[in-house]
Parts: C-alpha cells; structure tokens; sequence
C-alpha cells in the first residue's frame, strides 16, 4: 500500500523538503509514503480565484490513481487523534488500496476535488501554511504506523 501525498506546490525550502524526507524515508515498505507535487496555476494571469482552483483541481483528479481511497485535507473536515488515525490506517492497510491525501493549494481545494474524495480530514483547528501540512501529515503517519505497532516513538 501506498500512502500518496498528493500537493499543490513545488520548490519548497529546503526545510520542507528535508522534514518531509525525514519520515517518509522511516515509513516500512507496506506503508511507503510517496509525494506527489502539482504544478500551481499562475497567479499572474488574471484568472479568478475559482478558475485557480478549477485549473488546480482538473491537475490533481487527473493525477490521482483511479482505484486510490482519496481523503481531502479541508479545515471543515473530521479533526482525528492520533489514536483514531492509527485505527484508519490499521484498516486502510487491510483493503489494500493506495490512500492518497489531497494538499489544495495557497487558495485551497476546489469543489470537484472535496466531492470526489471519501473523507474531508483537518489536521488542526489552526490555518497551517499548506507546505508545512505535508511535513506534519507525514510525521502523524509515521506516528500512527508507530502506535500501531508499539513502537517507543509515540508517547502517551
């Protein structure tokens, strides 16, 4: 199973990258988590924010694989404990299906992508910059993979 980050946006700094790496490159082989940048639209077109998002949209649901679970991060979304994430991702595993979390861009996720996706997830009731959001996924993916199998890196 592949566990797809899937994000608008590309050049991140280097401490982005390098904390994404970090877990990512901890994750086993069953549980691999693969990243998936996509190009942003230009904000210098004159295009309206909808026609942004419509753009951004039309690149990620074509870039999604199509038998993959897709779970939008939304703020709206259902705000899981690390403990509910580790049950998902226990059960995620079972199926067998790539799951792939959908990071919408500076203006966020269009429609089409929400409504095509099985779950809206938020992970804080805080506004996160959206680069960072792919570097605190990956390590609670990491953590919840830990939890499940009693590693010491998670505490209570």
């Amino acid at each position: 199973m592949k566990l797809l980050i899937v994000t608008v946006g590309h050049k991140m700094p280097d401490w982005i990258t390098t904390g994404f790496n970090e877990y990512a490159k901890r994750m086993p082989r069953e549980a691999k988590i693969e990243l998936l940048e996509i190009k942003p639209e230009p904000r210098t077109t004159g295009k309206s924010t909808q026609q942004i998002m419509e753009a951004e949209a039309a690149r990620i649901l074509n870039a999604l694989p199509p038998a993959c679970r897709r779970i939008a991060l939304d703020e709206h979304g259902a705000m899981p404990t690390t403990k509910q994430l580790a049950g998902q991702l226990k059960d995620w595993m079972g199926e067998g299906r790539d799951v792939a979390f959908i990071i919408g861009g500076a203006d966020g996720l269009h429609d089409s992508v929400k409504q095509s996706a099985g779950q809206l997830m938020a992970l804080s009731a805080f506004t996160l910059p959206h680069a960072f959001v792919r570097v605190l996924l990956a390590e609670q993916l990491y953590r919840a993979h830990s939890l499940m199998h009693n590693h010491p890196y998670h505490r209570e």
